[in-house]
């Protein structure tokens, strides 16, 4: 029996995105909750002399792109998380397939200015094939140009996937200040630019039809996952927050949905409820 906790307790999961679109510095901050590095390195050019942690060879350090896949090691809560941070660029790709092998899910970072790009798509078809379940995430919501509900709509048109938020964000480009909880429909707004200071508030009246109605969409596409979720649904009763989150979890492993979560990896926001949806929502290797 103590085998299978141990077993129960991990996930392995790739991070696997389009260049630029973040990958490596949400790596970073994952590293940060878990408690292996002190201060995260930027790699928003190669004027900081602070480089990845992941990126570890002369040329990754020099032209700040990942080539190789690194893995890192931390404990969260109860659970051991074993990431992979794969190169994103073209040119290594090879690399990245081969990891998929290696995994039990994937987080797709994806920029939210660009929305879906070439390699993305190409990822996802990988992970179709290999019917790896997916998490995506929308990052860079603070930049010039950021449209949730556009990259959204990108993600059922061009990579044909139930892709359904379970978060929607409080603002976008400099006004980004914070995220919905569509499940237990609260909102997390920060403070700072560092994501330290992080409250727990009621979501702005402004937001909330709109919270509302992804919120009942989301209990919709929940319904659909499990026959006696769908049946309280019909008869009116209310799904209780963990009957939604195991609901989640089965249509992630059978990859009948692909949840959608946001924040901006570089400044620390969003960061920790996607690690917490990886615990949640994600196979362990059995």
């Amino acid at each position: 029996m103590a085998n299978n906790n141990e077993i129960e307790r991990r996930r392995t999961f790739a991070i696997i995105a389009h260049p630029d679109a973040g990958k490596t510095s949400l790596t970073e901050k994952l590293l940060l909750f878990g408690g292996q590095i002190q201060v995260a390195g930027a790699v928003k050019s190669n004027k900081i002399k602070k480089t990845a942690t992941s990126d570890w060879m002369d040329i990754e350090k020099q032209r700040g792109i990942s080539v190789t896949t690194s893995v890192m090691e931390f404990d969260y809560h109860d659970y051991k998380v074993n990431i992979l941070d794969t190169p994103g660029h073209q040119d290594f790709a090879e690399d990245t397939y081969r990891t998929l092998t290696a995994v039990d899910s994937v987080i797709i970072v994806v920029d939210g200015a660009k929305g879906v790009e070439t390699q993305t798509r190409k990822l996802m078809e990988v992970c179709r094939m290999r019917k790896t379940p997916v998490i995506i995430f929308v990052n860079k919501m603070d930049i010039m140009g950021a449209d949730f509900y556009n990259v959204v709509n990108m993600m059922k048109d061009r990579l044909k996937c139930n892709a359904v938020p379970v978060q929607l964000p409080i603002g976008s480009e400099d006004t980004f200040k914070g995220i919905i909880d569509l499940i237990t429909m609260r909102a997390e707004v920060y403070y700072d630019d560092l994501g330290k200071d992080i409250r727990d508030e009621d979501i702005p009246a402004d937001m909330m039809e709109k919270a509302q109605q992804y919120h009942d969409e989301l209990w919709e596409h929940v319904a659909e996952l499990d026959e006696d979720l769908m049946m309280k649904y019909l008869e009116g009763e209310e799904l209780t927050i963990p009957e939604v989150k195991a609901a989640i979890r089965k249509g992630c492993i059978a990859n009948e949905i692909v949840p959608v979560l946001c924040g901006t990896a570089y400044r620390n926001k969003g960061v920790q409820p996607l690690l917490d949806a990886v615990i949640e929502y994600m196979p362990a290797p059995t």
